[in-house]
């Protein structure tokens, strides 16, 4: 029998860890998210689980398993959902029944306020969600809209081939919670109700994710601002020869290491920005909006107040792409000319070295035509000395004896010399 992959279940089990809650109408939801404002994927998942536990721990409820990402539980008259994300923590818990005061923020303390702010991490999206049935008549739930929501950032549509109407503003309510309403029509399964909330609170949280990088493309494009006209002044400077051009690339690899260090440094900011949008995109598409009464759909509130924040992120992005590509460009281009200048002042100075060579070589000709005459000299002499008791019997006088070895002794001491510098070479 084959063996299975070490991960093959591990992998299976992933496609079906976060099931959709069943849900019966009439109900209501309490959601929030939980993000560490710094690193939070390189957080101590020990903390969030530890957190989980104390919360189980109040309602008498069961443990999840070591290491597990996703967990349920019943706690007091709430099915509680919890799930570790990469970045952040979800807590959902779903209750039978509403209440006569819509988003009573009394439905929140099922997660009690001491344990909230013993959370490791900050709140980055918190959710009511009323779920009640369709009214007979679905005009009835505009006076309801109208009570409950701003009217001018109001989103309200069909979904799911009609099988409710969704509406939400986008808003925080002073008890800190953003709200959204959903009216079921007669006969919708209680897991189709389920996907819905699940879906609502996914996109308010993926949204929520998302527009941080819109912080980071503010804070970027203003650096980029003051970076840009340096970057301009030097790529300009590069044609001036009268500028010392190391000093001008110089400058300019400072400006590409700063470049990079903010490439680098908001990488993963902008990568996860773009990550978020499309699950933000994709939830909204899966709901197949309708529109209710000439209202705006989520879709719409979605082009007009979130998709310019992501172009803004997106813009940022690829202007600091194109910045570091023109700095990296003309620091290429700087370096040729750098590296060009360098060669004409090698071949300079080559050329000196050569003039200097030939000035040692004459003079060192000099020197030796020099040294010839001078040893001579001594050499004609210690001959002549030698030489003297036989100018007599030779019939000759002193200078005429010195006259013929001069030549003779001469020629030897050049010749002498010459074996010598050969022998060197």
């Amino acid at each position: 029998m084959i063996d299975d992959h070490p991960q093959r279940y591990t992998l299976v089990n992933e496609l079906h860890a976060r099931p959709f809650p069943s849900l019966d109408v009439p109900c209501h939801a309490v959601y929030f998210a939980v993000k560490q404002p710094v690193d939070a994927h390189n957080r101590d998942r020990g903390a969030d689980t530890d957190h989980l536990l104390a919360l189980l721990d109040r309602y008498g409820a069961a443990h999840p398993p070591v290491r597990a990402t996703h967990h349920s539980a019943r706690v007091g008259r709430h099915d509680l959902k919890w799930e570790s994300h990469t970045e952040f923590v979800t807590y959902s818990a779903f209750g039978q029944g509403i209440g006569e005061r819509a988003f009573n923020p009394a439905e929140a303390d099922i997660f009690p306020a001491d344990w909230l702010a013993a959370a490791p991490g900050k709140r980055i999206a918190a959710l009511l969600v009323r779920i009640e049935h369709l009214p007979d008549d679905p005009n009835q739930i505009t006076s309801r809209l109208d009570d409950w929501f701003v009217p001018e950032s109001l989103a309200c549509s069909w979904v799911v081939d009609q099988a409710a109407v969704i509406a939400g503003d986008f808003q925080i309510d002073p008890a800190g919670q953003m709200r959204f309403a959903v009216f079921v029509r007669p006969g919708a399964g209680a897991r189709r109700v389920g996907r819905i909330v699940q879906r609502l609170c996914e996109i308010e949280t993926y949204r929520a994710m998302s527009m941080l990088g819109l912080g980071r493309a503010r804070e970027l494009n203003a650096r980029l601002n003051a970076i840009d006209p340096k970057l301009s002044d030097l790529v300009v400077a590069m044609s001036d020869k009268d500028r010392n051009a190391e000093d001008t690339l110089r400058e300019l690899l400072e400006i590409s290491a700063e470049l990079e260090a903010m490439a680098t440094r908001h990488a993963f900011r902008f990568g996860a920005t773009g990550a978020y949008e499309a699950l933000v995109n994709q939830r909204v598409n899966v709901l197949r909006e309708t529109r209710f009464n000439g209202r705006q759909t989520f879709a719409e509130f979605m082009m007009r107040r979130y998709d310019p924040a992501m172009r803004t992120v997106k813009s940022a992005e690829r202007r600091l792409e194109q910045m570091g590509a023109r700095a990296e460009r003309a620091g290429e281009l700087l370096r040729t000319r750098v590296d060009v200048e360098r060669s004409a002042q090698n071949q300079k100075l080559l050329e000196s070295m050569d003039r200097r060579a030939d000035l040692a070589l004459r003079l060192q000709h000099t020197v030796e035509g020099l040294s010839v005459v001078a040893i001579s000299y001594y050499a004609v002499n210690l001959a002549a000395y030698v030489a003297y008791p036989l100018s007599e019997p030779a019939g000759l006088s002193k200078g005429a004896l010195t006259a013929l070895l001069t030549p003779v002794v001469m020629l030897g001491v050049w010749a002498m010399i010459r074996r010598i510098r050969k022998g060197m070479h």
